[in-house]
């Protein structure tokens, strides 16, 4: 009897974790349709948008804020030009930053991940022109819209991968 209970305790530890696990990515999934409900449909915006706003904003017919939520790393990797860079975990500066709610942003990030998660907090925040880049940088870069190095200027994707692999034989800063 007393091999059954152990057995059976034994069994549920195991168990229990990977229960625990699937309840948070079923919660992640909840909260992320959560913060996506939160964003008006019209505001959600395609790359080839992204690219007419920027070419106002660039001859001064619009002040809208392109806002790039990735990390500096991936910022200063490629980005667009002329856009801000705040990492999406800095969201809860915005209000600080830019204290009129009808201040035009539009918000990407690589693909629309982090952007859906920091866009929907600007709604509820109480802001009211902030539009969601779907497709992000990847969409960008895809396109062939100019992106920008902090190093090295204007670069130029000629094919975009996901997941990029690279073999090194030797690199000194692992």
């Amino acid at each position: 009897m007393k091999k059954v209970v152990l057995l059976l305790v034994a069994i549920s530890l195991l168990v229990t974790p990977v229960v625990a696990f699937a309840d948070l990515k079923t919660a992640e999934k909840d909260v992320f349709e959560d913060f996506k409900k939160a964003i008006p449909a019209d505001r959600i915006k395609t790359v080839d948008e992204l690219f007419e706003k920027w070419l106002e904003i660039k001859s001064g017919k619009s002040s809208a804020v392109i806002l790039d939520v990735r990390t500096e790393f991936e910022f200063n990797d490629g980005h667009i030009f002329g856009s801000s860079n705040l990492d999406s975990g800095m969201v809860y500066t915005m209000p600080e930053r830019f204290t009129d709610p009808n201040t035009e942003i539009w918000v990407f990030c690589r693909t629309a991940h982090r952007s859906t998660y920091f866009v929907g907090m600007l709604y509820k925040y109480g802001y009211k022109n902030v539009n969601l880049v779907k497709d992000g940088i990847s969409g960008w870069a895809q396109k062939g819209y100019p992106l920008f190095n902090t190093y090295l200027g204007e670069v130029k994707v000629t094919k975009y991968e996901k997941k990029l692999k690279e073999e090194y034989l030797y690199r000194d800063n692992k």
